[in-house]
């Protein structure tokens, strides 16, 4: 028969109350990283829609996936680049038109190392959204062009606390990464040297 000392009470009470503490701590812990359901809305033209992009992109830690249609907007793609910088993950998938547009930011994306992807398996990728560290969803019709921000009648959705559309948006990334690739684009023509003896005297 099995006999219990006031000892083995003791520990036995102590692991007890020490395993009910870790769970409440993790319990406190998974409620303080918890995003509370939000909703904010933007509009153009010159409604701030590129600096709330900044702003969220400038909060990211850990993740950012990106969808997008045309891109131009410099602030924009320069806050990317820091966040990559500062050792955020960043994923880009972009339109192939942008293979030929001779203002978008793919050439820079490719300069700063952040690899983008081309999605050709659409006639358009018409897409224009953001994943940020699994908790923030920005997306609407807001391209990240200048045009968007400056002239364009669009608007823009930053949703956070919605996790069921943060796994949808995922997987819906996941599915074009799946089919994107390189981008292929020719090297920017070298500037015309006039011949010696062409040049005005």
């Amino acid at each position: 028969m099995l006999h219990l000392h006031t000892m083995d009470y003791l520990m036995f009470a102590t692991g007890f109350l020490g395993a009910w503490t870790l769970l409440h701590l993790a319990h406190r812990l998974s409620l303080a990283w918890r995003t509370a359901p939000s909703v904010s809305c933007h509009f153009s033209p010159k409604g701030g829609c590129t600096e709330a992009i900044v702003q969220e992109i400038r909060k990211a830690r850990h993740e950012i996936l990106v969808l997008a249609y045309s891109f131009t907007n410099r602030a924009i793609a320069q806050s990317l680049v820091d966040a990559k910088v500062r050792g955020v993950h960043v994923e880009i998938l972009l339109d192939h038109s942008n293979e030929k547009e001779p203002h978008t930011e793919l050439h820079f994306f490719m300069e700063q190392s952040l690899a983008p992807l081309v999605d050709a398996q659409h006639p358009i990728a018409h897409n224009k959204v953001m994943v940020i560290d699994s908790r923030t969803l920005v997306t609407g019709s807001f391209n990240f062009t200048n045009e968007a921000e400056n002239a364009n009648a669009e608007n823009l959705l930053i949703l956070k606390g919605h996790p069921e559309l943060i796994v949808a948006y995922r997987k819906n990334f996941g599915d074009h990464k799946a089919h994107a690739r390189a981008p292929v684009v020719q090297a920017a023509a070298p500037t015309a040297v006039p011949h010696p003896q062409h040049r005005a005297a």
